[in-house]
């Protein structure tokens, strides 16, 4: 992560000093959020990941002016509370906003600054991720997911995602040749000893995954799932959850839009994320019941082995996902709509009748008629810690 600062000085009196304290103010700010931060020229400013214009002072509106056009967007002043840097930044900001032009005055204490950074900073390297990423379909969408398809073209266009179709064919092709690597997640579920020709099948079907993650290079994949339960009498949640642990993106049913909201929230947390069905809302207690039968396996404290819940096939995942704040997340195939909301995971559960991992969430009453009025598709991200503030970032620079 390349963070520079185009810094523009002042003329004022004592520009010697002012200059002085700036260069160590950058220093600080730099120690404070962990990420290297340094001045840059004119010509250097394009090349950064995330661009400070420090506004050193008074006097400095035109020559800021005269440069704009060469500075990135969106253009965030980092000022100080000394020789009029806050009121010269407020002059830039006026006219940045007159030109339709996105930007921010940084301004506080230091620690407040620094924070600030360090947030920006994690948004735009996961918009830099996020905008070269290859992500592939196997099979089409699940018939049920009649709003959960993407424009390809549009997606690749608009955002940067592109999208790899891959035939459920090829699929089938590479699971008949009963091969995979070991890891220490497989290792992990074997050792289990459960249903050992099962977890045998769904091992090999891991691994024609993995092959095709590979082959394409992708940096995640979604899976048309079902159509494994005829043919193969087997099925892909031991396959995703293993993916995901490895930290290549894994989500069910050929579903798109949730595996870029899945790539969103994973970059912008460097967590593993579940992805699951809305199952119940309990309005007299202000909770929502999510469930599926994959996780990522490094996600929960400890997992119990169990068959898919619809088919009652294969190995799929009952896990203990921890208590505490979580952020539930989806947005729109083309990023043209979202929603976000950190809760508090108050319980597991261990129901019958649901997809075999699932959690109570609680939610504010007016959040949780977002699934009733205007929900996204069914499929939800779902992360540990609070992570709303780095989404609607996300959202409010880049869309």
């Amino acid at each position: 992560m390349k963070i520079g600062v185009y810094y523009i000085e002042s003329q004022n009196a004592d520009t010697e000093h002012i200059n002085q304290y700036n260069r160590e103010l950058v220093g600080r700010l730099s120690e404070q959020t962990g990420y290297d931060i340094s001045f840059v020229s004119l010509e250097e400013a394009k090349d950064t990941d995330l661009l400070l214009t420090f506004i050193g002072g008074g006097g400095t509106e035109g020559r800021f002016k005269a440069v704009a056009d060469q500075l990135p967007r969106p253009v965030f002043l980092l000022t100080t509370g000394f020789n009029n840097s806050l009121a010269a930044s407020m002059e830039i900001l006026s006219w940045l906003v007159q030109n339709d032009i996105k930007g921010e005055i940084i301004h506080g204490s230091e620690e407040r600054m620094a924070e600030r950074i360090a947030v920006l900073a994690r948004v735009f390297a996961a918009r830099k991720r996020i905008s070269h990423m290859r992500l592939g379909c196997v099979g089409k969408p699940s018939d049920w997911l009649i709003s959960s398809d993407v424009d390809r073209r549009e997606s690749k266009e608009r955002n940067g995602i592109e999208i790899v179709d891959i035939a459920m064919e090829e699929f089938f092709d590479e699971i008949a040749k009963k091969e995979y690597t070991d890891n220490q997640y497989t290792e992990m579920i074997k050792a289990r000893n459960w249903h050992p020709e099962d977890t045998e099948l769904c091992c090999q079907i891991y691994g024609a995954l993995k092959r095709l993650v590979e082959k394409y290079e992708l940096d995640g994949v979604t899976l048309r799932c079902f159509d494994l339960l005829g043919p193969i009498k087997g099925t892909g949640c031991l396959a995703l959850a293993v993916l995901n642990a490895e930290g290549i993106y894994g989500g069910c049913e050929g579903d798109v839009p949730s595996l870029i909201s899945m790539a969103i929230l994973g970059e912008l947390s460097s967590k593993p994320v579940f992805m699951a069905n809305p199952s119940r809302i309990l309005s007299g207690s202000n909770e929502i019941i999510f469930a599926h039968c994959t996780l990522p396996l490094n996600m929960p404290t400890e997992i119990e082995l169990m068959t898919h819940f619809e088919s009652g096939l294969g190995v799929a995942f009952r896990g203990h996902i921890p208590e505490g704040a979580v952020t539930i997340f989806k947005t729109s195939g083309l990023l043209d709509r979202h929603f976000v909301k950190a809760g508090l995971l108050s319980e597991n559960l261990c129901e019958t009748n649901l997809c075999r991992t699932q959690i109570r969430i609680r939610l504010e009453e007016e959040d949780l008629r977002y699934f009733l009025t205007r929900s996204i598709g069914n499929h939800h991200l779902i992360v540990n810690g609070d992570y709303e503030q780095e989404v609607e970032e996300f959202f409010r620079w880049f869309h």
